[in-house]
């Protein structure tokens, strides 16, 4: 069964700034809230919802990996979804889109139920009438960039009992951009930390009142780009085409600019200039904006110490941040001493390091000492959030510039991200990464899908 949500599909007709005239017309008469209790169809395009992928369980009483799709225009939406089975025990976890982490696999006995509420931002390419970001040719299929919102619900025995949509047109949105280290990896084995930053700012879980405020995650990055590329894709074009004073938008590059060897380019100069347009745009647009350093390379010396691969390209974006009042969040440095902590042998358990044959048609060894696995992936997201954490409180170690910084922020300025982290995620830390979480303590199911194509850039 389900339910027609006439706001919905007021909203979607007066949106022709997010999608084009055509588009809008297609869309579906959709209703708002999903009953999976009940018989639901295949997704097509003339229902506008169902089960994707021809993932349609057999029966209610088979428990298996499903995805579920809906076509809505771009925004953000608010999503309740209630787990668990009145006749089984079921263990389920959440994600969305190009497997964006919501919910961490998540057992419930039988007859038992828990919600949650989590905003999803959903894109298209059209920037207006006239532009569209220059996706790379294997972009299109992306989940990220097509017509509908997809869900995956993964795990041991996924149970799902309703599905509840609505616009959200007034969250907090933070705007990821970076390359393949942050980009929302499409397939297994990779994963990158800007798609499991939902899971932390982005759901409000059992614990929370029901005024919880969220935050919707929308990440642009994208596999080897560099500042460069980005600009010249239009992808900042698209994130300022949406967003709203208050906003945030966090900046991660310095892999693949290294590479780049034409007139002018280099650390002090097109980077730096590049990462200035960054501020200037995103501030006259009312955004609020923070830079990252590059996450470290796996390269250990003799002495088992991380090797600096990144020459000058750190420095230069702390340079910038300093000028430019901009915060500056350390992964180069947490990063650093993530894997020396996990030591020589211990650190290729973050990233995509696996002997042949453990995923289909991968007859050759993984080892890629750049792109993390979900592990890693996750592991840095708390690196992130740490550092957020860390603002507001004045005794704890920091992890982002030096407080006598004047590129250090004051304790405010990531308050409207702190307050959608809920209690139990905040009882999760504080995180130290030189003391990180067992591999084996996660509870991160493998998604579908399954690509072993090294992504783009190093």
């Amino acid at each position: 069964m389900f339910k027609l949500c006439l706001p919905f599909l007021m909203w979607a007709l007066m949106m022709p700034f997010l999608a084009s005239a055509e588009d809008v017309q297609n869309i579906p008469s959709l209703p708002c809230s999903f009953d999976l209790t009940t018989d639901l169809p295949e997704y097509s395009d003339a229902a506008g919802y169902g089960y994707d992928f021809h993932t349609k369980p057999a029966s209610s009483r088979v428990l298996q990996p499903f995805y579920f799709s809906v076509r809505v225009p771009d925004g953000n939406y608010r999503v309740t979804v209630t787990l668990g089975h009145r006749r089984m025990a079921a263990s389920t976890a959440i994600r969305a889109e190009s497997r964006r982490l919501f919910v961490e696999e998540t057992p419930t006995k039988k007859g038992k139920y828990l919600t949650y509420t989590f905003l999803v931002n959903k894109r298209s390419p059209r920037i207006d009438d006239q532009q569209s970001v220059r996706l790379k040719p294997r972009e299109h299929t992306y989940l990220n960039w097509d017509d509908r919102l997809t869900f995956e619900f993964a795990g041991s025995a996924p149970a799902v009992r309703s599905i509840s949509i609505t616009p959200d047109t007034t969250s907090t949105t933070l705007y990821l951009i970076g390359n393949s280290t942050v980009v929302d990896q499409e397939s297994e084995p990779y994963a990158s930390w800007g798609q499991m930053v939902p899971r932390w700012l982005s759901v409000s879980d059992p614990s929370c009142s029901p005024d919880h405020p969220l935050v919707a995650v929308s990440n642009h990055a994208e596999s080897g780009l560099a500042c460069s590329s980005f600009l010249a894709q239009l992808r900042l074009d698209k994130i300022l085409s949406t967003l709203r004073q208050g906003d945030f938008v966090f900046v991660e590059f310095g892999h693949n600019d290294q590479k780049e060897h034409g007139v002018g380019d280099g650390p002090w100069y097109n980077f730096s200039h590049n990462l200035k347009i960054f501020v200037d745009r995103v501030r006259a647009k009312g955004g609020n904006i923070a830079f990252l350093t590059p996450t470290q390379r796996r390269s250990f010396d003799e002495n088992g110490r991380i090797r600096e691969t990144h020459g000058e390209y750190p420095d230069a974006m702390r340079a910038v941040a300093a000028r430019e009042q901009v915060p500056v969040i350390e992964l180069h440095d947490m990063t650093r001493t993530f894997f020396e902590a996990l030591g020589v042998e211990g650190s290729k358990s973050a990233l995509v390091h696996y002997p042949a044959n453990t995923y289909p048609h991968q007859p050759k060894p993984l080892a890629d000492n750049t792109h993390f696995n979900p592990y890693g992936a996750y592991e840095v997201s708390r690196m992130v959030i740490q550092s957020l954490l860390s603002t507001s409180s004045p005794t704890s170690p920091s992890s982002l510039a030096s407080p006598s910084s004047p590129s250090s922020p004051s304790p405010s300025f990531f308050h409207p991200l702190l307050l959608s982290i809920s209690p139990s995620s905040l009882s999760l830390f504080p995180f130290d990464p030189s003391h990180p979480d067992s591999p084996s303590s996660l509870r991160l199911p493998p998604a579908s899908k399954f690509d072993t194509t090294k992504p783009d850039g190093n």
